[in-house]
C-alpha cells in the first residue's frame, strides 16, 4: 500500500505587520479528515514537523462557535485517539522523500510563519516533485511550495498551476488586514497561474503531480483526488 507523509506546520503563533501576534497553528479539519481518509483507506501514514516538534492546533478550528459543535466535537476526538502519533512526529530534516509515494500539507496559518521559509521543507517539496510522488497541500498548506528553490534560487513550481486559500476569503475571514503578506497574491507574483473558485467552496486543481485545495472544505475532495492519484 501506499506511504503518505504528512507535513504539519509547528508554528503556534502568525508575526503580523506591525510586530503583533497572532496565535494559530494547524487547521485541525485539514489535518484530520485527511488523515483519516488516508489510514482508513490502508495507507501507511507518518507525521512530520521541523524538528519534530509537536504541532499545535489552531485553538480556532476547534472552536464549537466557529466549526459548530459536531466537527469541533469531531476533531477533537480524533485528536485524543491520535496524541501517540501528534506527540511524535518525525524530523523533517531526516526525512527520506524515496519512502513515500506522496507528500501532503495541511494549512492553518503555521506554514505562512515557518514551512514557506523552511529549506527542509524545500527540500522535500523538489526531491517529491524531481520523484514525480503526488505533492497535495490545502488552504494555507500550499505556503509549503514556496520553500522549494532551485540550485540557481529559482521557484521550483514557477508555471505551476494551483490554489490555496484566496485573498478574497482572508479578507473575509477577517486575517488580510495588517498581515505580512497574502498567500495567493505571493503565488501568482513568485510565478503560479493561480486558479479559484468561490468564497468557502469546495475547490481543488490538479496540475500532473501537484494538487492542491482552497480551503477547509476542500479537505475532503484534496484526499479523494490523493487516493485516485496514487492508485
Amino acid at each position: 500500500m501506499p506511504n503518505i507523509l504528512i507535513v504539519l506546520s509547528v508554528a503556534d503563533k502568525w508575526t503580523r505587520a506591525d510586530g503583533s501576534i497572532y496565535e494559530t497553528g494547524v487547521w485541525a479539519e485539514e489535518f484530520v479528515v485527511m488523515d483519516e481518509v488516508f489510514v482508513q483507506t490502508g495507507f501507511q501514514v507518518d507525521i512530520a514537523s521541523p524538528g519534530g516538534i509537536a504541532p499545535t492546533m489552531d485553538a480556532r478550528s476547534l472552536d464549537p462557535a466557529i466549526v459548530g459543535r459536531e466537527l469541533a466535537d469531531r476533531m477533537r476526538n480524533y485528536l485524543d485517539e491520535n496524541s501517540d502519533r501528534m506527540e511524535r512526529p518525525l524530523v523533517l530534516a531526516e526525512v527520506d522523500v524515496s519512502r513515500y509515494d506522496a507528500v501532503v500539507v495541511p494549512g492553518g496559518h503555521g506554514p505562512v510563519e515557518d514551512l514557506y521559509k523552511d529549506p527542509d521543507m524545500g527540500r522535500v517539496m523538489v526531491a517529491a516533485d524531481r520523484e514525480e510522488k503526488v505533492i497535495a497541500a490545502v488552504c494555507h498548506g500550499p505556503a509549503a511550495l514556496l520553500a522549494a528553490k532551485d540550485e540557481n534560487g529559482q521557484w521550483h513550481f514557477a508555471g505551476r498551476r494551483m490554489t490555496s486559500l484566496t485573498d478574497e476569503e482572508e479578507i473575509e475571514f477577517g486575517t488580510a488586514e495588517n498581515a505580512p503578506w497574502l498567500l495567493a497574491d505571493t503565488l501568482r507574483k513568485s510565478g503560479a497561474i493561480f486558479e479559484q473558485g468561490r468564497n468557502w467552496d469546495v475547490y481543488i486543481v490538479e496540475d500532473g503531480n501537484l494538487l492542491t485545495g482552497q480551503n477547509p472544505a476542500s479537505s475532503a475532495a484534496l484526499a479523494d483526488a490523493v487516493i485516485a492519484a496514487l492508485r
